[in-house]
């Protein structure tokens, strides 16, 4: 089995794809009523983990035909311990969930894994609160004490890195990657923006970035932007500034709708993918 750990492929070059949002898939296109939007109840049923299976192949395909690589994140976004509290899962149940899903992807890149397509295994990390605005904004010390638990798991499966998804403001990424790299894990922090182009917190791309990469020393493998459209941050990035370079990944909304409107939708707005 393959490990990548210290050596992530995606910073060498060449195209990886990843999947595009298990949650509102699973949701609005396959009508599976998730508990609090948690995929990680999938992993309870064997048909739950047949669905999961079929998800991440329609991804796999299309990176194979495109000799791309793949990012297999694992359906763990709300699988910390406060998430894993109202879904009813006591700790020791939510720990081997959170292993269950490295698993997952673990036979997924046995046996879908070539040189033409290298695939890396990453425990995707969600924020403590709401993803779309932040309503309990911790300190760094208390988000590292926080997202540890989740972050050690993960250390101790085959998973090559953490990926922070849809973070709304900078304490609670820098509470992640200092309990990443105190466990000798990669991290990746993506945010989500506004239609403005910045954080749910008010605070700029630029900004958030920076700042991170001063108080962790660039301890931070790459930053992406995930769960909002490419007009909303196109242009911050079109000025080509240095932090630009820090940004390596995207996971973009096809809607335009702001976060509020989409959190009120009844029915999923598809937008204009072409586009």
């Amino acid at each position: 089995m393959t490990k990548y750990r210290t050596n992530l492929p995606q910073l060498s070059g060449g195209l990886f794809l990843t999947d595009g949002g298990m949650e509102t898939t699973f949701i609005f296109h396959d009508g599976i009523d998730l508990n609090h939007f948690a995929a990680i109840d999938l992993l309870n049923e064997v048909s739950g983990y047949e669905t999961l299976l079929k998800y991440y192949k329609t991804y796999i395909d299309i990176a194979k035909k495109n000799h791309a690589g793949f990012v297999l994140e694992s359906a763990t976004w709300r699988a910390s311990r406060d998430w894993g509290e109202k879904l009813g899962y006591a700790v020791g149940n939510l720990s081997r969930l959170n292993k269950l899903a490295i698993k997952v992807l673990e036979e997924l890149r046995d046996e879908y894994e070539s040189a033409q397509t290298p695939m890396v295994i990453s425990g995707c990390v969600g924020p403590r609160g709401d993803g779309y605005s932040p309503d309990n904004f911790m300190s760094a010390d208390e988000a590292e004490r926080y997202h540890r638990e989740q972050i050690k798991t993960f250390s101790e499966t085959s998973a090559d890195m953490i990926s922070a998804m849809t973070m709304t403001y900078v304490e609670e990424a820098i509470g992640i990657v200092n309990a990443a790299t105190s466990v000798g894990m990669p991290v990746v922090i993506s945010f989500t923006v506004e239609t403005d182009g910045r954080l749910p917190s008010g605070q700029s791309l630029q900004q958030a970035i920076e700042q991170i990469d001063a108080v962790t020393d660039f301890a931070v493998a790459y930053y992406m932007v995930n769960c909002a459209h490419p007009t909303h941050f196109a242009a911050a990035l079109a000025r080509g500034e240095r932090w630009t370079r820090r940004i390596r990944g995207l996971r973009s909304n096809a809607s335009t709708k702001s976060h509020a409107e989409l959190a009120e939708a009844a029915e999923l707005d598809d937008g204009n993918p072409d586009q």
